[in-house]
């Protein structure tokens, strides 16, 4: 049976707050005059104005209820019922317009309980409005119902006084058994959820983040939802405890609930057709259009849900797009894209910068006894078309998976990889460093558009989108490793040998890899523990990738270092060797939320926060700042400790920085025409150009080549590079 409850009709607009609620000398009104910051003066009615509103057919309980201020004109009030306490603005003859819409402003047509108004709004049509507090030239039409609550969270997952922990609304992020939950909270960012997610097993640290979520609100009853200035909402059919910021534009939404929906003069959020949000909050500049459904979400600044998506218990990072797809149970930074209607996600962590084909399905539990599997994906996650994985799955940064139906779990520590299920062979077979030798344009280009496309205003955490950075260059280095093992365990079998250790292995593949042996040439190499099956894992191009890692490795130093004596305006050799750092250890590096930092750092953070030290997310938002104002001097560090290993030195000389420098241009330059001979690949291949008649049509169609703006800055870089360096080299005096 419903729970219709029948009372007095004079307590319509009254008692918004229980009693029981209610602290000792405050009213019901006491959190709402708080919130109302409009700085207007209010005033009781005339009564002449009251005549003129009756004679427009208004009513009220109470028309000494009914407050506005002196540039208040009853004859722009008509048709409406008032009930409680309802306080109106500067209401003056004329009409707002938007998006060819006109609409003279007053209240028409619509029915309000304890509600107030801002300067010259339009309220048009709205069946049903209720302790709701509106800025100025806010348009409202045709809505049936937009209401808030007494109890009202705004989709933060709080609890108000006299509630059970049983409803606080969690994010069920990473993992489908709730192994991973977190509390959504207006402001947070990539990485707080990604900390919260992760040290499932310090049960102190994740009590201080609930603590620190809970610090951030109280448990008082009785706040009213808000509609900030110039926001648009029309045709929707229930809105109900939205609390929406100012220049937001909501159209014809189906349902909104228990929403924060944060917008701005310089980043407004939209929301449109059909539809429905439950449970979440939504960072400024975002778009959600054409039949989305969302529950228990999260959505970062600037990031879109388009045409029929579906994002539950799911966190989306800055600047991200995902459309006609289903992604459940995940957490993802920022720059993520996904936009096929046949793709799905489900329990996985992707560390951004990514790109989610046709047909991928990602994250089928269904070789599970439960539903406690994972899938973790670094930097630059390029699924192919039809890509199907298993959990558990992890990924080094910018994995590109060939189509295909994975039957194993994997595991793939070598970034830049092509992984490829050959089912011809019955193996796995991974080519290392796929993207510097046949697709450079696509890799330098995601890095620059990323760049391109942060859209961000707030930007406490500082985002790496640069291929080549501390996680990758670690990656590399494991790399180099495996490369060296692998090739040797192949080698030594080739050779009869039965009994050899790791170290006779890494001994014999890097001699063997560093002279490039003429015994590589046909020797098939295979890695292990890459995959869960027991079939063959092939390594491809061993060779080559060995030589390119190493490379990328010095051509890393020294970008870092040029671009600090670009900064520091050297002059010569003697002055860019001062600028070398010294520290000779690695550090290892952790992406926290897009956001690289130091582990040992990371391990600092954890410790004051167990120990009391950082008391709230606005301190860990001070340490991600304090971090990123470190970051490039960290990250030359990091680069010429990485340099120091890989050549076994403990310092530089002049001529050997010289030597640096010179293979540094040799490998831009060989980059340069990487980018420009893969997008070649496009104006030369007969499939493409048969769509055309002639080559000015494709011209005409595609763009130039000689005009493609990021190949002629990447030209423009190297010839930049080409001059520093030339300025560098000079002797000092």
């Amino acid at each position: 049976m419903n729970p219709i409850i029948k009372r007095p009709l004079s307590e319509i607009g009254y008692n918004f707050i229980p009693v029981k609620f209610l602290p000792k000398g405050k009213d019901e009104y006491y959190l709402r005059n708080k919130q109302n910051r409009s700085g207007i003066n209010y005033r009781k009615l005339s009564a002449l104005e009251i005549e003129v509103l009756v004679r427009n057919r208004n009513t009220s309980d109470d028309w000494n209820q009914i407050l506005v201020s002196d540039a208040f004109n009853p004859e722009l009030v008509k048709n409406c019922k008032f009930f409680g306490l309802v306080r109106i603005g500067k209401l003056e003859p004329m009409f707002l317009e938007f998006h060819s819409i006109n609409l003279p402003v007053g209240l028409y047509n619509s029915t309000i309980i304890s509600c107030d108004f801002g300067d010259n709004v339009v309220i048009d049509n709205v069946h049903y409005l209720s302790h709701y507090i509106i800025g100025n030239e806010v348009i409202i039409t045709n809505v049936h119902e937009m209401g808030t609550t007494d109890y009202a969270k705004f989709g933060n997952g709080i609890l108000k006084d006299g509630e059970e922990e049983k409803i606080r609304i969690w994010m069920e992020v990473c993992n489908e058994n709730a192994g991973r939950k977190i509390i959504p909270f207006n402001g947070m960012l990539p990485g707080d959820a990604w900390l919260w997610s992760r040290n499932r097993d310090n049960d102190l640290l994740q009590q201080k983040f609930k603590e620190f979520t809970e610090l951030k609100f109280d448990k008082l009853r009785g706040y009213y939802g808000k509609v900030g200035d110039r926001t648009v909402i029309k045709s929707c059919s229930i809105i109900k405890d939205v609390w929406i910021g100012t220049d937001a534009y909501l159209k014809g939404a189906n349902k909104l609930k228990n929403l924060t929906i944060n917008s701005s003069e310089h980043a407004s959020s939209q929301v449109g057709e059909g539809c429905e949000l439950v449970n979440g909050i939504i960072g400024e500049g975002c778009r959600i259009f054409y039949g989305v459904k969302a529950v228990r979400f999260y959505m970062a600044s600037h990031s879109q849900l388009k045409y029929g998506a579906r994002l539950i218990n799911s966190y989306l990072g800055n600047n991200a797009t995902i459309s006609c797809c289903e992604v459940l149970n995940s957490l993802i930074f920022p720059a993520h894209e996904q936009h096929h209607n046949n793709s799905f996600l489900c329990a996985a962590t992707v560390l951004g910068q990514s790109n989610i084909a046709a047909g991928a399905t990602l994250g089928s539990n269904h070789n599970s006894r439960s539903a406690d599997g994972e899938m973790v994906a670094g930097r630059g996650f390029w699924p192919g078309l039809c890509v199907s994985i298993k959990h558990n799955s992890k990924f080094a940064s910018y994995s590109l998976l060939a189509k295909g139906d994975y039957p194993y779990e994997l595991n793939i520590p070598i970034p830049f990889s092509l992984i490829i299920n050959d089912a011809s062979k019955d193996q796995l077979s991974i080519m290392p460093g796929y993207w510097f030798m046949y697709n450079m344009y696509a890799l330098a280009r995601n890095a620059w558009k990323y760049i391109d496309r942060d859209k961000r205003i707030d930007k406490t955490q500082f985002i790496e989108y640069d291929f080549l950075a501390p996680d990758s260059v670690n990656e590399i280095f494991d790399t180099i490793y495996y490369l060296e093992l692998f090739t040797g365990k192949a080698l030594l079998k080739k050779q009869g040998v039965k009994k050899y250790s790791d170290d006779a292995c890494l001994k014999a593949g890097k001699s063997a890899l560093s002279s490039n042996d003429a015994a590589l040439t046909d020797l098939e190499i295979f890695a292990e523990d890459f995959e869960q099956g027991k079939r063959k894992v092939q390594l491809l191009k061993v060779s080559q990738s060995y030589k390119i890692f190493k490379e990328l490795i010095v051509y890393y130093a020294a970008d870092q270092l040029l671009r600090a004596a670009a900064s520091a305006k050297t002059k010569n050799i003697t002055e860019l060797l001062k600028l070398v750092p010294s520290k000779k250890k690695r550090s290892n590096w952790i992406n926290v939320g897009g956001q690289l930092i130091e582990e040992q750092e990371l391990q600092k953070l954890k410790q004051r926060i167990v120990s009391g030290k950082t008391k709230s997310w606005d301190a860990v938002h001070s340490f991600y700042k304090e971090q990123a104002e470190a970051y490039t001097s960290k990250k030359l560090t990091h680069a010429f400790a990485s340099i120091f290993e890989l050549t076994g030195s403990s310092k530089l000389s002049a001529e050997q920085l010289k030597s640096v420098l010179n293979q540094y241009l040799s490998t831009k330059e060989w980059m340069v025409n990487g980018i420009q001979e893969s997008r070649a690949k496009d104006y030369s291949n007969p499939f493409r150009k048969m769509m055309y008649e002639t080559e000015q049509e494709m011209e005409a169609v595609t763009g130039k080549m000689k005009d493609n703006s990021f190949i002629l800055e990447q030209q423009k870089e190297l010839h930049n590079a080409k001059s520093l360096v030339k300025r560098v080299m000079k002797a000092g005096k």
